[in-house]
Formats: structure tokens, sequence, C-alpha cells
């Protein structure tokens, strides 16, 4: 992975997360916490 993509990626995480900051739907903490029950059923498989 190059800097630049990895600058562009950064920056798309975060206009996302402050687009659903502006709008309120909550969807950030959604996905973080499916995310975190993913990684326990991965860490669970190791």
């Amino acid at each position: 992975m190059t800097n630049t993509l990895a600058i562009v990626l950064v920056a798309l995480i975060l206009i996302g997360m402050g687009i659903d900051y502006m709008t309120g739907t909550g969807a950030t903490l959604f996905l973080a916490r499916r995310f975190l029950d993913l990684v326990d059923w991965v860490v669970f498989w190791r």
C-alpha cells in the first residue's frame, strides 16, 4: 500500500464518520460493535 492510497482511505473513512455524526444515524457505533464481534469470532477460530 502506498502512502497516497493510505491517505485517501483515511480521508474517506473520516468523511464517512463526519457525515454519520452530522446526520445522527449512529451507524459508526453499530459498525464498530459488529467489527469487534467479528474480531472475537476470528480469535476464537485461531
